[in-house]
């Protein structure tokens, strides 16, 4: 007899793995991004409503889920199962707005906690006198709140003594309906089953939403059942064996078929298919679930068929996770190499006397004759700001080009925010002007120094203050600063002053270019996009192949 593997060192490798999944990233527009959040999203869903769970309780009940297109009578069909009412059908498309799980009263308790879909609020509806559900189908997302109203997608669990222990029919929502979260939620809630119920019609068995799921089916290796609902007695014969020789075709041609005929009650007026319409597929249901052995090769086909899938899944969603790192380096780099390349013109300008131009430029020719120390130096911090402002722009501007040549800098995540700490021209000018007290403060001490080694009143410290400022700022032009500078407080004095005021612009050149680059990258550090994902993710699955 077959048998599930249930040790614990495999549950816990299927936990790690599925951690690692849900850690996945795709927030860059990439061309393969769309399709990588899919199937993270179809990963999660198979890991947290089937693997874990099953594996976690392999003596749970079967579920089976019951899924199709629209209109193709799934919610007749369970009700026919059942023998009443549990699931509203009618001409209202989409119907089946809220999956409704139909269960043994003592197998509730395995669906109306969080085994499976666990992120699903449990709801139930008030019944009649009669047994029918309050209302009528259009009605009832009225009584269970409507989408808008709802933070999150709800299960109705209904009970019945007509099914057998073990077994419950899960009636989903259209694989095709018209509303997109309705379409998520019925291929997630397939992904939940033991065993796949296939419905579809006569009308429309060859159209290419049911293969899609027929396809995944084979992809994953479930357990499978069709159903060919809506038959007209007349082409029964033909139209049962153009869809079994479509089936051969696929490589589907040993998935057990069922087919039910075109009855009044097929309407989906409320009415109930006769038990004998139903009866075939009633009793290979309850074979499945009853039967040990049927059982257990129905559970673990589709068990080792979902971990066999992820050997192909999870190194695409890997390669998708290492895209996103790869086109996060190459726009991190795009700014890095913009605002190195501004830091090392702006060395040279400083070096070439850049920021002693201008205005600067001539408030130095006319000092101190015309112009006193303090408005030297407050037209020197104006020009350095400038220097620094225009840095910042022409990287930003580069950093702009270079991003319009990479699809993922569409993200709106990386969308230049509004500015919150001012603009850069003023940040810039807080710097710089921070800067100056500093200096000043230099200036301060060494005037001190030179007046207790000339024995001296001390030398004006404003002056040694504009002087140095022009010594570090004004290239060569500043070069009879430097010699008036040690002139007032000694050649050592004058030696140390511009050491030490150098490495201090030296520093706040790096603070002020590296915050501003930092500024543009922040966006980018935190999508948290890693080059540990992909190999952990590569790693999650190499221990769960090892386990297995």
């Amino acid at each position: 007899m077959v048998t599930l593997d249930v040790r614990p060192q495999l549950l816990d490798a299927i936990t790690a793995l599925r951690d690692r999944v849900a850690a996945a990233r795709f927030p860059l527009p990439l061309a393969g991004a769309p399709r990588a959040r899919a199937n993270r999203r179809e990963l999660l869903a198979q890991l947290d409503d089937y693997l874990v769970p099953r594996l976690s309780a392999p003596e749970a009940p079967l579920l089976a889920v019951v899924g199709g297109s629209t209109g193709a009578g799934k919610s007749t069909l369970v009700n026919s199962l059942v023998g009443r009412v549990v699931s509203e059908a009618g001409v209202l498309r989409p119907t089946t707005r809220t999956p409704v799980l139909v269960c043994h009263p003592d197998d509730h308790h395995w669906f109306s906690g969080v085994r499976v879909l666990p992120d699903l609020t449990r709801v139930w509806v008030p019944r009649q006198a009669d047994g029918s559900l309050e209302g009528d189908g259009e009605d009832e997302e009225d009584d269970l709140g409507t989408g808008a109203e709802r933070a999150e997608p709800v299960l109705r669990v209904e009970t019945s003594g007509v099914l057998p222990r073990g077994l419950a029919l899960l009636d989903a929502p259209d694989i095709d309906s018209l509303v997109a979260e309705n379409r998520v939620l019925a291929a997630r809630l397939i992904s939940a089953a033991d065993v796949w119920v296939m419905v579809t019609t006569a009308s429309r068995y060859a159209d290419a939403v049911p293969w899609r799921l027929l396809r995944t089916a084979k992809e994953y290796d479930a357990s499978l059942v069709t159903v060919l609902d809506r038959v007209p007695h007349q082409v029964v014969a033909d139209v049962s064996r153009q869809y079994g020789a479509l089936l051969a075709k696929a490589g589907l041609g040993e998935v057990p078929r069922f087919t039910v005929p075109e009855l009044p009650e097929s309407t989906g007026n409320g009415g109930l298919l006769p038990a004998t319409a139903v009866a075939p597929l009633r009793a290979w249901l309850t074979h499945r679930a009853q039967d040990p052995e049927a059982r257990a090769r129905a559970v673990v086909r589709t068990t080792r068929g979902a971990l066999d899938s992820l050997r192909a899944r999870m190194p695409e969603l890997a390669s998708a996770v290492a895209a996103q790192h790869s086109a996060v380096v190459r726009l991190t780099t795009a700014v890095e190499d913009a605002y190195e390349g501004e830091h090392a013109r702006v060395l040279r300008r400083l070096q070439k006397g850049g920021v002693l131009a201008g205005n600067a430029l001539k408030r130095w020719r006319s000092y101190p004759a015309d112009c006193a120390a303090g408005e030297l130096l407050d037209a020197l911090v104006e020009s350095l700001g400038s220097l620094l402002a225009c840095a910042v722009t022409a990287a930003d501007e580069r950093v702009d080009e270079a991003w319009r040549r990479e699809p993922g800098a569409r993200a709106a995540e990386l969308r230049r925010p509004e500015p919150e700490s001012g603009t850069a021209e003023e940040r810039i000018g807080l710097a710089v002007r921070r800067w100056r007290r500093v200096l000043e403060e230099y200036a301060e001490d060494e005037a001190r120094a030179a007046a207790q080694v000339m024995e001296s009143s001390p030398p004006d410290a404003d002056a040694v203050a504009a002087l140095v400022a022009t010594a570090l700022l004004g290239g060569r032009r500043g070069k009879a600063a430097g010699e008036n500078l040690a002139e007032r407080i000694g050649a050592q004095g004058a030696l140390r002053l511009r050491d030490r005021g150098g490495q201090l612009l030296s520093e706040y050149l790096d603070n002020v270019l590296g915050a501003e680059r930092e500024r543009r990258l922040a966006p980018l550090d935190a999508l948290d996009i890693t080059p540990e994902s992909q190999a952990e993710l590569i790693a999650a699955l190499s221990l769960l192949q090892k386990e297995r």
